[in-house]
């Protein structure tokens, strides 16, 4: 079996982060969804976890911290050119996100935004050139630098 990744995020309203993952790319599995939590599928490795308060404290007696005023966790994604960063970012802000929650990132060579979900939860999205890739991150300088 392929290793994948499921990211576990609490949220306040089930139906409401559905329609924003959706709104952002994710597809719902119903195979692993119910009326306490949903699967995104976000690539065939990387899937979130989507569960409500209740069923999150089945998994850890931990508070819930408001991603609106913390953070404990940056999720960053990559896409395939920096017109698609900017477009998600456009999509999560019209779905309801908050676009930009953290400064823009403009190396040149790398660029990446961000957006918020509806609970706070902040997703970087970067392009790199695959190039610059290649050479590690002695090629990333800040555009102007």
């Amino acid at each position: 079996m392929t290793r994948m990744i499921f990211i576990n995020l609490p949220v306040a309203d089930l139906n409401r982060s559905i329609a924003f993952y959706e709104a952002v790319g994710a597809v719902k599995n119903p195979l692993f969804s119910d009326e306490t939590a949903a699967c995104m599928v976000v690539s065939d490795v990387i899937h979130v976890m989507l569960l409500t308060h209740a069923k999150w404290s089945t998994f850890t007696d931990r508070a819930i911290p408001d991603a609106h005023k913390s953070a404990q966790v940056l999720l960053c994604l990559s896409e395939d050119s920096r017109q698609a960063v900017d477009d998600a970012t456009a999509r999560a802000a019209t779905a309801g996100g908050l676009a930009d929650p953290t400064p823009t990132q403009d190396f040149g060579v790398m660029y990446g935004r961000s957006y918020a979900d509806p609970d706070g939860h902040i997703w970087e999205v970067m392009w790199m050139d695959p190039a610059a890739a290649a050479q590690g991150a002695g090629a990333l300088e800040p555009a102007g630098a």
